[in-house]
């Protein structure tokens, strides 16, 4: 369950929605059955395996438990206290919480995770120690204390969950992410070497027709490559200089940087040019967009739209927290309608 990114706040925060900081770390899914503890990241690579005290998450005297027992939370490892942070239950003791709604799957994560032990030190049985989050109905106090209160973590940003929202893989928009300078330390996207690049960065999936789209379902084309071009290498220019190319852009203009050698599939890094996005009635029209090489290799999916117009309007006109404050603080049309009499 991929959060999108906030980019509009979202309607009736206060009354349907649930917020919390987000631990700075790697997002993975930890997997507790036949006796031993698996953790992998979104990429599919493994980040830790290991005995825990999940239910048949190690092998102990008593036995590892039925191989039917097994159990799926969804994590962040948070690098400085070695600590798996749980923001959410995918399964427990082989129940499928999937078509629960995030209101109860809370409840149940808050109520079965202590009972075990899991949240206690690392031990011989249990190497890594796990925590919950602090959850909070996103009304005033609860966005102030997401947002202000201290936590034994460093935030990446607040986390936004729609109480009646089932588990689902995959991009939601009823779950969100947000982000400024207050409560994240990477508000904009670096580069490989860390630094703020001077123009945003995108990174787009190639599909077998040439279109560069991004990672929603169904995915958003910001651009098309020619075929003949994708087919064929270029020899790349000097450094500095900029290379003339025949291709198709219906809905922006790409320039050339490098060779070829491109195929379906790939993953690819673009900077938006001065040209900018023009964006009409909530549709990408036009993106201008200069090609800058391959993603790195460990890089699994292409970003999301709404990432892409996240990091667009921080730039620029980023939505602030006095925005969410507002939109709490305003009257809600359903929620404050008086009472009227049906009448037939």
């Amino acid at each position: 369950m991929l959060p999108e990114w906030m980019i509009d706040v979202p309607h009736r925060l206060p009354h349907d929605w649930y917020v919390f900081a987000r631990p700075s770390g790697k997002r993975c899914f930890v997997v507790s059955s036949d006796g031993t503890t698996i953790s992998r990241q979104r990429n599919g690579t493994v980040l830790h395996r290991f005995p825990s005290a999940l239910p048949n998450g190690a092998r102990t005297r008593d036995g590892s438990g039925s191989a039917q027992s097994y159990s799926i939370l969804d994590c962040i490892f948070h690098e400085m206290d070695q600590t798996y942070y749980v923001i959410d239950m995918v399964c427990w003791r082989g129940y499928s919480l999937y078509d629960c709604t995030a209101e109860f799957r809370f409840f149940w994560l808050n109520s079965k995770l202590a009972e075990t032990g899991a949240c206690e030190p690392p031990s011989h049985y249990h190497k890594y120690r796990f925590s919950l989050v602090p959850v909070h109905t996103c009304d005033q106090s609860g966005l102030h204390a997401a947002y202000a209160g201290g936590v034994p973590y460093v935030k990446d940003g607040l986390l936004f969950y729609n109480k009646h929202a089932h588990y689902q893989p995959g991009n939601t928009p009823l779950a969100l992410v947000w982000k400024d300078e207050n409560c994240s330390q990477y508000v904009i996207d670096t580069d490989n070497k860390g630094q703020v690049p001077s123009h945003q960065q995108v990174v787009l999936e190639l599909q077998d027709d040439g279109k560069v789209t991004t990672s929603d379902d169904p995915p958003v084309v910001f651009s098309c490559l020619d075929l003949d071009f994708i087919q064929r290498p270029l020899v790349k220019p000097f450094w500095g200089l900029t290379r003339q190319t025949d291709w198709l852009v219906p809905l922006g203009s790409l320039q050339l940087c490098e060779e070829s050698g491109l195929h379906s599939g790939n993953l690819l890094r673009f900077a938006i040019g001065d040209g900018g996005l023009s964006v009409v009635d909530g549709k990408l029209e036009k993106a201008d967009l200069h090609y800058l090489g391959k993603s790195n290799r460990a890089r699994a999916f292409a970003d999301s739209y709404s990432k892409v117009m996240f990091q667009n309007m921080v730039r620029g006109s980023p939505l602030k927290i006095d925005d969410l404050v507002a939109s709490i603080n305003t009257p809600d049309d359903e929620g404050n309608r008086p009472d009227v009499d049906m009448v037939g």
